[in-house]
């Protein structure tokens, strides 16, 4: 994404921007790394993090992208959460280990992501995910049972779906071009929230209807609620703000068709601006329909946002708020692999737990020093 050699800021150089942006009361930042965990001087910059806010720099927040493996470094997600890091996006990818080997997503195993997103949790982080559709196994129908074990298994907080999509310049273009497979010509279209070729065995109606149901399923009503109590159970968790992530995210899709980071609270449109080739329109054609399509969406909004606050409220006024635990916020249990969904249910889950299970008894395997072995060997009556 940006070049092939790992280009990196110092830690000077991260404190002025941060000083700078400061003075000018800009308090929430976005570290661009791909992965932040990757950058071999991530401790050094969480350390003058961490330095700013115990000093000039008090309410600063950031949000980071890591991967998967990124709770196996010894106190990264410890050190990230000093230094104010209240959003981490992590690409999950997909939760089908055969998903996740056509994607090249070899390092991402289905066995990590709930005690990944479990240890997020636990330090106050809010966590989003990339989710990717459209792999060849794919199906609506199979797209729709794994967002409901997404939704049961794993403490979750934002889902953001995209399509599988041949990006230019990569690998996957490459090979479609050669093999003259169709995709899309207008290049604008390649934003990963729109289709751009067709599925290998879904029609592409299907397809853009799984992507959209998709959504709609993992933003229901019922499971904003069930987010906000896995939230507000936790001590560090931060429900307000966990609930206007959704709303953004549930909102911009539901009634602007874009992904939510290429949206806002409402769509901004000028008769002047055109495409190439389209004819101005009147404006007594123009503004009444604008005016209409904005005051429905506000209505929209504000309906959604009635309903999702009245839920906010039932749960920080819930008598076990405190107590509340389901399967996806528990503490992990001896045989939970086996009972699991996230294993059981997904393509080519049961290999990935068989792995999980060969790797644990080979690091689990007792060593044998040269010593021992010696006295073993003493020990053996001739001829054995």
């Amino acid at each position: 994404m940006q070049g092939r050699k790992s280009r990196f800021r110092s830690a000077d150089d991260l404190e002025r921007i941060v000083r700078e942006n400061y003075a000018q009361d800009i308090r929430r930042f976005f570290i661009t790394d791909d992965n932040f965990a990757r950058n071999r001087h991530w401790e050094q910059f969480f350390d003058r993090l961490i330095d700013l806010r115990g000093g000039d720099c008090p309410k600063i927040g950031f949000t980071i992208q890591a991967d998967t493996q990124c709770h196996k470094i010894p106190g990264f997600i410890e050190k990230a959460a000093q230094a104010g890091v209240r959003r981490v996006f992590v690409g999950l990818e997909n939760i089908n280990p055969a998903n996740l080997i056509a994607a090249n997503k070899r390092q991402n195993k289905i066995s990590d992501y709930r005690e990944l997103l479990q240890k997020w949790r636990t330090h106050g982080a809010i966590t989003s995910a990339g989710y990717i559709i459209g792999f060849p196994g794919d199906s609506k129908e199979s797209i729709l049972q794994d967002i409901e074990i997404i939704k049961r298994e794993l403490p979750l907080d934002i889902l953001e779906l995209f399509y599988l999509t041949p990006l230019p310049g990569s690998e996957d273009h490459r090979r479609l071009l050669s093999q003259g497979v169709w995709m899309d010509p207008d290049i604008n279209k390649y934003d990963l929230s729109h289709r751009v070729t067709h599925h290998p065995t879904m029609p592409d109606s299907e397809w853009e209807d799984a992507y959209h149901s998709a959504l709609e399923a993992f933003y229901t009503p019922e499971h904003i609620r069930t987010i906000l109590r896995r939230v507000a159970a936790c001590p560090g968790g931060r429900p307000g703000t966990t609930l206007s992530t959704l709303l953004w995210f549930k909102l911009v899709h539901a009634y602007e068709r874009v992904h939510p980071l290429e949206g806002g609270a409402f769509r901004l449109k000028f008769r002047r601006d055109r495409r190439s080739g389209l004819p101005r329109e009147h404006p007594l054609q123009f503004y009444p329909r604008y005016w209409m399509e904005t005051a429905l969406k506000a209505r929209n909004y504000w309906r959604v946002y009635r309903q999702c606050k009245a839920i906010l409220r039932e749960v920080l006024s819930a008598p076990d708020r405190w107590l509340y635990t389901d399967i996806a916020i528990a503490p992990p249990k001896a045989g939970e692999f086996e009972a699991l969904d996230l294993y059981r249910a997904t393509s080519g889950g049961n290999a990935a737990l068989a792995r999980k299970h060969g790797h644990e008894a080979i690091h689990s395997k007792p060593t044998t020093t040269p010593e021992a072995a010696a006295m073993e060997r003493e020990r053996q009556p001739a001829g054995d």
